[in-house]
């Protein structure tokens, strides 16, 4: 069962006893990223976390990491659209350790001008890195297509002029703005008391009570036609990504569509691997993935194929998406797909990081955590008729995304031409 305290300043402990575990994992997250961004620093938050593993007050950049590597312990940090996080895995009895080490990180940057210059250069390579990687870039691309000029659209790693330009200040005053205990979520779980990680955190965080700053301009979908952007690369392989609008991370029909996406293209008994990939051979890479944002989301569809065979491969696609709206799926598929996504869910939590990133997401999103007997009892309530109407709900025409790249040159008209759904 998860404990969470609410501290009068307005941070939030939740964790997750797991007495049989060696291990604790512990995350600090803020509800800041990407969305929050202004344009003209866009890349702050994600430049804020590399930062923070550079030094601290009480700990150097090589301190920190041989703290915690030194007793055989993780450290990691990640940035996202809406959240930020700072995570650790260590062998329980380390634990008040990490939690110096990690709040120190977080509340006591020291922001060092060589050290913003030496991972101002590291990003920029970062940014180069994943525009040489076409699988990775070309999601890029599909984000640009589906909200254009908003945050969502652009990358979280920022743009070279807004990284070449960034300043100290930039970073500060983004950090004082969000890095504020309203903001903030602690989550751990495994051998852990509860009420000592709480008088921890109390006395850690205690004096700080800066206002509440999560406030992000709302995703603005407004589409009327399939739309499509081929970036032209003298690549072996094409690399597509296709996107619909999807739904919010709170939606009713979410563990639906969770279902559905398990069917096309969760695993490789899926329908799209099968048809496209196994009967085929149009594609050695094909899968399907959700984004969940708070007020939206998004269905993606992302292969890798012959250049020759992109025109079929783009047609077997919609036809399977077109047939997910047209028919119930069979009980065989659907209780396939539920046994897999609650498998899948429970051999997840057993892992003591798993379980922190769990209730720790869904705390700094959602201010709940859910316990795997009600994720169990929500997913047996879906039925097979709720997929079809996820499906008729998301895969609509005018709401079709397309990226491509590869060597496809003049193939604008042709590919544009099959953008049907039926």
């Amino acid at each position: 069962m998860y404990k969470k305290t609410k501290l009068s300043n307005g941070l939030k402990v939740i964790t997750h006893r797991m007495p049989s575990k060696q291990s604790v994992s512990l995350g600090i997250w803020i509800k800041t990223g990407g969305r929050y961004e202004p344009a003209q620093v866009k890349g702050v938050a994600h430049f804020i976390e590399h930062l923070l593993f550079k030094g601290s007050k009480k700990y150097s950049c090589r301190k920190i990491k041989e703290s915690i590597e030194g007793i055989g312990g993780s450290l990691n940090g990640f940035t996202s659209e809406e959240v930020t996080c700072y995570l650790v895995k260590i062998p329980a009895t380390y634990l008040n350790l990490a939690m110096d080490i990690l709040s120190d990180m977080v509340i006591n940057p020291l922001f060092l001008p060589a050290d913003i210059e030496k991972e101002r250069t590291v990003i920029l390579e970062e940014i180069k890195m994943y525009k040489d990687l076409p699988q990775s870039y070309v999601h890029e691309l599909l984000d640009g297509l589906m909200w254009p000029k908003q945050p969502l659209g652009e990358s979280i790693l920022g743009t070279f002029e807004t990284i070449l330009r960034m300043k100290k200040n930039d970073l500060a005053t983004f950090k004082k703005q969000y890095y504020t205990p309203p903001n903030i979520v602690l989550s751990a779980a495994g051998a852990l008391d509860h009420s000592q990680l709480v008088s921890r955190a109390r006395h850690i965080f205690s004096g700080r009570c800066e206002k509440k700053m999560n406030g992000f301009l709302k995703a603005e979908e407004i589409q009327v036609k399939p739309q499509l952007e081929i970036f032209y690369k003298e690549t072996e392989q094409a690399h597509l990504a296709l996107g619909f609008h999807s739904f919010k991370r709170g939606h009713p029909l979410k563990h639906a569509l969770g279902l559905l996406n398990i069917i096309l293209g969760g695993n490789m008994s899926s329908r799209l691997f099968n048809e496209v990939r196994e009967k085929r051979g149009l594609s050695y890479e094909i899968g399907t993935q959700l984004k969940r944002f708070e007020d939206t989301g998004a269905f993606l569809v992302h292969a890798g194929m012959d250049n020759k065979k992109v025109i079929p491969a783009i047609k077997l696609i919609l036809e399977e998406l077109s047939r997910a709206k047209a028919k119930v799926v069979t009980e065989d598929e659907f209780r396939r797909a539920k046994d897999f996504y609650l498998g899948q869910l429970m051999l997840a939590l057993e892992d003591t990081m798993d379980s922190m990133l769990w209730i720790g997401e869904t705390t700094v999103a959602l201010d709940k955590a859910y316990t795997l007997e009600e994720i169990i009892k929500e997913v047996r309530s879906v039925k097979r008729h709720d997929l079809q109407e996820a499906a008729k709900q998301v895969f609509k025409e005018n709401n079709l995304n397309l990226a491509l790249i590869g060597p496809l040159k003049n193939k604008e008209a042709e590919i544009s031409g099959i953008l049907r759904l039926n």
